[in-house]
């Protein structure tokens, strides 16, 4: 297993949902890139807790795709589903289309500063090549959208079944003119909410949202082992 560092849980909280986060996000993270073998025993010596826990946590990112469990064998972090990311980027789509409209019509200031807000530090963290944490900026531009929309919980299920495009997405994340590329959508579906412009909302939105299978082939050059199958096409996934 690549080694994790040893990692200090909360201990007024339950660990159960402290070693899901913390495994789940090391491996969107690509910290535990796809075939690391987990352990049981040595994730359990990480966190400082019995194989409880980790067990349970492991079990829920099977749920979500992110490992696979072979009994008596091995438990390993997934190869990347392409199949699973378009799914995965068609909810989100079918979601956000909706959730920018309706912004767009209220339009609430309180929010347009926020989203801008989290520009400003996208394009400092982007500028710094601290991916990790644009990764973070970038998700909390989009969670804020779903709060405002009074849609939290959908957050919450577009996140659990997206790790797989989420790997495309950081997997390519370093390429040249990406970062630019979100924070000009960003800019532009703020634009457009605060102008109380639905369909250029959308248009924006979609935009961000349609980089195409095309990059996927570069991907796979440069990581071959990291995508199961070869189910790729001239298709749409997340950006």
């Amino acid at each position: 297993m690549t080694a994790l560092p040893r990692i200090r849980l909360d201990r007024t909280r339950l660990a159960a949902p402290q070693v899901l986060e913390k495994l789940r996000d090391a491996i969107l993270s690509l910290e535990l890139v796809p075939g690391t073998v987990l352990v049981r025993q040595e994730l359990a010596d990480r966190f400082g807790v019995s194989q409880t826990p980790v067990r349970e946590a492991l079990l829920r990112l099977a749920e979500e795709g992110l490992v696979d469990v072979f009994p008596q064998h091995a438990t390993l972090v997934s190869r990347i589903d392409v199949d699973a990311a378009r799914q995965a980027h068609f909810l989100r789509r079918s979601i956000e289309l909706e959730i920018v409209h309706q912004l767009a019509e209220e339009a609430p200031p309180e929010l347009v500063a926020q989203l801008q807000a989290q520009i400003a530090l996208q394009a400092t963290l982007a500028a710094a090549r601290q991916y990790g944490d644009f990764v973070g900026a970038d998700r909390k531009f989009h969670h804020l959208m779903y709060e405002a929309a009074g849609v939290p919980s959908l957050w919450d299920m577009v996140s659990r079944v997206s790790g797989h495009v989420d790997r495309l997405r950081r997997l390519h994340l370093p390429t040249a003119g990406k970062t630019e590329a979100i924070l000009r959508d960003h800019r532009a579906i703020v634009r457009a909410i605060a102008r109380h412009d639905g369909a250029a909302a959308q248009k924006a939105l979609r935009e961000h949202l349609s980089g195409t299978l095309s990059s996927l082939p570069e991907i796979c050059a440069r990581h071959p082992d990291f995508i199961a199958g070869e189910s790729w096409g001239d298709d749409t996934v997340s950006r």
